[in-house]
């Protein structure tokens, strides 16, 4: 299907599409809120979770970082067939990698030994960069993911063990950090969201058409959901400190 074309289609599905795609992310946003709210009760000492080993946990982590970065890439592909502006662009990817750096800055203070020197928002940032170029080419894109993905989980080394690489994955062993989420296997996921992008571009997103009738709570917390990200945990944590009297 010819760029031109998909964006005709895509334009046409234009409503379905903008609350399919805020639906997709406002359940991830709400799926990640509850996550953090159960570590927050366990930072406070008032739950007795292990995120780093009961399978659960490590599942639901699993399942929402991959909601969130398999969006980022049908994104990408949808701002190539609409025709975004590389300044409009490149202005959405500054503002992530500065919430980044934020959140990096803010966990060094509250978490100095375990900082987020590469999360989220850090792999939302580099991949958009990286998976950009093919969003012209799907397919590749596809096959591109799923080498990223098996890379990230068949190789390791302890070269990659120090925190100036440990960003890029193939580590040996965990960082010690609050939150990460390494180059790879997790721009194999982006990578993946930009080939279904153009599966769901070309066929004017009928498959995601009942999304578009999610509560409109779930689509604004979609639409809005870099802001939510930003603001929930000092959110939470405020609204944990003032209601038990005390900090963590």
């Amino acid at each position: 299907m010819s760029t031109r074309r998909a964006r005709r289609a895509t334009r046409a599905a234009a409503p379905v599409r903008f609350a399919s795609l805020d639906a997709l992310r406002g359940v991830a946003i709400v799926a990640m809120i509850g996550y953090h709210f159960s570590f927050d009760l366990a930072l406070f000492r008032i739950a007795r979770f292990d995120f780093e080993r009961e399978w659960f946990w490590l599942v639901a982590r699993a399942v929402i970082v991959t909601a969130f970065l398999v969006t980022s890439g049908i994104s990408l592909t949808l701002a190539r067939v609409q025709g975004t502006s590389g300044a409009k662009r490149w202005r959405r990817i500054a503002l992530i990698a500065a919430c980044a750096a934020t959140v990096s800055a803010a966990s060094a203070l509250a978490f100095p030994r375990t900082w987020i020197s590469f999360g989220i928002l850090h792999a939302i940032a580099v991949a958009s960069v990286l998976a950009w170029p093919l969003t012209r080419a799907p397919r590749l894109a596809l096959a591109s993911g799923i080498a990223a993905i098996a890379a990230g989980l068949a190789f390791s080394h302890p070269a990659f063990d120090t925190r100036a690489l440990s960003w890029i994955g193939f580590t040996t062993v965990k960082p010690p950090t609050e939150d990460y989420v390494p180059l790879f296997p997790w721009l194999g996921a982006v990578l993946v969201g930009v080939w279904l992008g153009a599966i769901l571009a070309k066929r004017s997103f009928a498959p995601l058409a009942g999304l578009a009738k999610a509560p409109r709570a779930i689509q604004w917390l979609g639409r809005h959901s870099l802001a939510v990200y930003m603001l929930h945990q000092p959110v939470l944590i405020g609204a944990l400190a003032v209601g038990l009297g005390r900090w963590p």
